[in-house]
């Protein structure tokens, strides 16, 4: 089992909160989860990553300023930014 470490402000940044049959459930944001892939790029595969950014392009309201907030916290700020112009 792989362990990963995140800095605190990495580990709480885009957690939404949905309340289903009483329980609180705490999940990251899309934005978040893509700028992840990105952090763990070299783990996961730049074909997996990729997919993902295309997926999240085709959202109904995608928020790429929401990405770079979090990409900046993950430190993947610099990594992220030409993908993300390439799409736009």
């Amino acid at each position: 089992m792989l362990g990963y470490r995140y800095s605190e402000a990495a580990f709480g940044a885009g957690i939404e909160q949905f309340h289903e049959d009483g329980v609180v459930l705490r999940i990251y944001s899309a934005e978040k989860t893509l700028a992840d892939c990105f952090k763990f790029r070299n783990r996961m595969g730049m074909e997996v990553v990729l997919e993902a950014l295309k997926l999240y392009r085709k959202r109904q309201a995608p928020q790429f300023n929401k990405v770079l907030e979090y990409a900046r916290v993950c430190r993947v700020e610099k990594v992220i930014r030409p993908y993300l112009e390439a799409v736009l």
